[in-house]
C-alpha cells in the first residue's frame, strides 16, 4: 500500500468528517425520539431532557437561578430545554466525527449519556424507581447502534483496487463509490430510513405523552365548583383606578405569574387525588381526597401572591380571588395544635406531586388568616399551571414557604429536624412578605409630554395592608399619592398621583408605608435570601 493511501485510510478526509458529524446528529435525534417513546410508556417526566433538566435545576447556583428568573421570567425553563438540546447537539456531532476513526469510542460516547439521562431520572425527588432509567437506556441504545452503522458504512465498506491487490482492466468502471473507500449507497439508504423512522417515533411518543393528561383534563372539565358558603364582597368600584397603565386590581388566570421548577406541568386526575396528612403532634394522621374537600365549607377570598424572585419593581406579584377550604381547620380536626399552644410541630412541610418540598411556619398558618387549600382561582377550577387540583395559599409569606401548587402530603415537622428543597439551597426557612410598591406608569425611558402626568401603580403588604404611598420627584419632597379603596389587607392597593411635569429628565420614586407603621426601606437588596427590598424608581424624559 502507498504512503498516500495509508494516510488517507488514516486520516478521513473532510467530507467524511462531516458525515460523521451528521451521523452522530442523526443518532443524537434517534435516541432522543425513541426515548420520547418509551417515556410515553414510563412517565413523561422520566424523559432524559426533563430529567437532566431537572437536575440542571436542582444543581443551578441560587443566584444563578435568580438571574435565569429575572432575564427569561417564565420562559426560564423553555430556555434550560433549548439549552440542553442545544449541547446535546454539540457532542453528538463530535461523537460521530470521532466514530469515523472509532466506532466503538463514538458508539459507546452515546451510551454514556443514556447512563447520565438515567441517573438524572431515578436521582429526582418524584422518582417511581428504576424503571424512570429505560427512557434514557432505549434511546441510547438505540442512538449508539445507528452510529456504530452508520460510521461502519463510511470507513468499512468500500475498499480500492490498490489496498485489495486487484487489477482491474482498463475501462471496466470500477464503482466510484468504492473508490472513495465508503459505502455511499449503504449509507444513504440507513441515514434516511433511520431519520425517516425516528420522526415517526417521536411524533407517536409526543402524541402518547400528550394523551396520558387525558384523564386529568377531563376530570378538570367536568368540575363545577359549589358556591362557597363564605363568598368574598364585591370588589368595590373604588379599589381599581381607571388610570391607563396601571396593572388591574384582579390578576386574569393567563397574565397570573408562574415560577416554578416543573419542566412538565403535572397533570394530576382530582378523582384519584390524595392529600395525607401525618407527623409529629398530629393525633389523628388523615387522607382526603378531592370529594372530601368539596363537602367541606369552601371560602371565597381575594388574596395577593409574591415571589421571592421578584425584584424591585418586578412583575412577580399578582391579585386574584382564591376559592378553597381552610388549611387551619384540616389541620386542628387532625389534632394538630401551633407553638403557642404548646403543639411539639412549628413547620409544615407540603409536598407536591413532582417532588417538591416546601416549609410553612405551622404559627403562622393558624393565627387566624385566611390560609387555604385552594381549589379554585378568578371563578373557574385552578388551571394545571397554578397546581390544579389543589393548591396552598397563604397570605403575607413568599411563594417559596408557603404556595405549593399540587400538593399531595403535608408532614408536620420542626425547623431543626428539616430542611425542605429552597432552604437547602440558600434561602431563608422563614419569609414574610415585604412592605413594597411599584410605579406602572409611566414606564421607565418613556416620554410623556409637558403638563399634567399620571404617575401610578400598586403596592403591596399583606396580612398587614397599605397605610400611605409617597412618590418623589428628583430630590424634591415626597408628595403623599391617592390610595384606592382597600379590599382587604390581605391584596395590594392602586394608587396614583398626578404630576404636572416639566421637560428634560426626571427621576421619579415611590415607597409605601404599611399599616404597622413600616416605611418601605431605602437599602437595596437582592432576592436572596428572603426578597428583594429598595425602592422602585424610574426615569423618564419630558418633552
Amino acid at each position: 500500500m502507498r504512503d498516500e493511501e495509508k494516510d488517507r485510510r488514516v486520516r478521513p478526509g473532510r467530507p467524511r468528517l462531516a458525515l460523521g458529524a451528521l451521523s452522530g446528529a442523526l443518532a443524537g435525534f434517534t435516541a432522543l425520539a425513541v426515548a420520547e417513546l418509551v417515556a410515553a410508556g414510563v412517565r413523561p417526566q422520566s424523559s432524559p431532557v426533563i430529567a437532566v433538566g431537572g437536575a440542571s435545576i436542582d444543581a443551578t447556583p441560587a443566584p444563578v437561578k435568580d438571574w435565569a428568573i429575572r432575564h427569561f421570567g417564565t420562559d426560564d425553563k423553555l430556555v434550560l430545554q433549548l439549552g440542553i438540546l442545544a449541547v446535546l447537539a454539540v457532542l453528538a456531532l463530535v461523537l460521530g466525527a470521532l466514530a469515523v476513526r472509532f466506532r466503538q469510542v463514538g458508539a459507546a460516547g452515546v451510551l454514556l449519556f443514556g447512563a447520565v439521562g438515567a441517573a438524572a431520572a431515578t436521582g429526582r425527588p418524584d422518582s417511581t424507581g428504576l424503571t424512570d432509567t429505560l427512557p434514557s437506556i432505549a434511546g441510547a441504545f438505540a442512538g449508539a447502534l445507528l452510529l456504530y452503522v452508520l460510521a461502519g458504512r463510511l470507513t468499512a465498506a468500500g475498499r480500492s483496487p490498490a489496498s485489495s491487490h486487484e487489477v482491474v482492466p482498463e475501462g471496466a468502471g470500477a464503482d466510484p463509490a468504492a473508490c472513495e473507500g465508503w459505502d455511499r449507497r449503504g449509507f444513504v439508504l440507513v441515514a434516511a430510513s433511520a431519520a425517516a423512522a425516528s420522526v415517526a417515533v417521536g411524533a407517536v411518543g409526543r402524541s402518547l405523552n400528550a394523551s396520558r393528561g387525558r384523564d386529568a383534563v377531563a376530570s378538570r372539565d367536568d368540575l363545577v365548583l359549589p358556591p362557597p358558603e363564605s363568598p368574598a364582597q364585591p370588589v368595590s368600584r373604588r379599589a381599581a383606578l381607571r388610570v391607563p397603565g396601571i396593572s388591574p386590581f384582579v390578576t386574569s388566570n393567563n397574565s397570573f405569574y408562574r415560577v416554578d421548577t416543573a419542566l412538565v406541568v403535572p397533570k394530576v386526575d382530582a378523582t384519584t387525588w390524595r392529600l395525607r396528612i401525618h407527623g409529629k403532634g398530629v393525633r389523628r394522621p388523615a387522607t382526603y381526597s378531592f370529594g372530601d374537600l368539596l363537602r367541606r365549607e369552601l371560602i371565597e377570598r381575594d388574596i395577593t401572591l409574591t415571589c421571592v424572585s421578584n425584584e424591585v419593581g418586578g412583575p412577580y406579584v399578582g391579585n386574584a380571588r382564591w376559592i378553597g377550604v381552610r388549611l387551619a381547620g384540616l389541620l386542628a380536626e387532625c389534632g394538630v395544635r401551633p407553638p403557642s399552644r404548646g403543639g411539639p410541630a412549628d413547620q409544615l412541610v407540603a409536598r407536591s406531586v413532582d417532588g417538591m418540598t416546601i416549609g410553612s411556619p405551622v404559627e403562622d398558618i393558624m393565627d387566624g388568616r385566611d390560609a387555604l387549600l385552594a381549589l379554585g382561582m378568578n371563578g373557574e377550577p385552578l388551571p394545571f399551571e397554578h397546581g390544579f387540583p389543589v393548591r396552598m395559599v397563604v397570605p403575607g409569606l413568599y411563594g417559596f414557604v408557603s404556595a405549593c401548587k399540587w400538593i399531595e402530603d403535608i408532614e408536620l415537622t420542626t425547623f431543626d429536624a428539616y430542611d425542605p428543597y429552597w432552604v437547602k439551597r440558600g434561602w431563608a426557612r422563614r419569609a414574610p412578605v415585604k412592605t413594597e410598591s411599584r410605579i406602572d406608569t409611566p414606564k421607565p425611558f418613556a416620554r410623556p409630554g409637558a403638563g399634567t402626568v399620571m404617575v401610578a401603580g400598586v403596592a403591596w403588604a399583606q396580612h398587614r395592608g397599605i397605610d400611605k404611598v409617597e412618590v418623589r420627584i428628583d430630590d424634591g419632597p415626597w408628595q403623599e399619592a391617592h390610595l384606592a379603596a382597600e379590599d382587604t389587607r390581605d391584596t395590594w392597593r392602586q394608587w396614583s398621583l398626578p404630576w404636572r411635569a416639566t421637560r428634560g429628565s426626571h427621576t421619579l420614586t415611590v415607597r409605601a408605608t404599611d399599616r404597622t407603621g413600616t416605611v418601605q426601606t431605602d437599602r437595596r437588596t437582592r432576592t436572596i435570601p428572603d426578597g428583594a427590598s429598595g425602592r422602585h424608581s424610574v426615569v423618564v424624559t419630558v418633552e
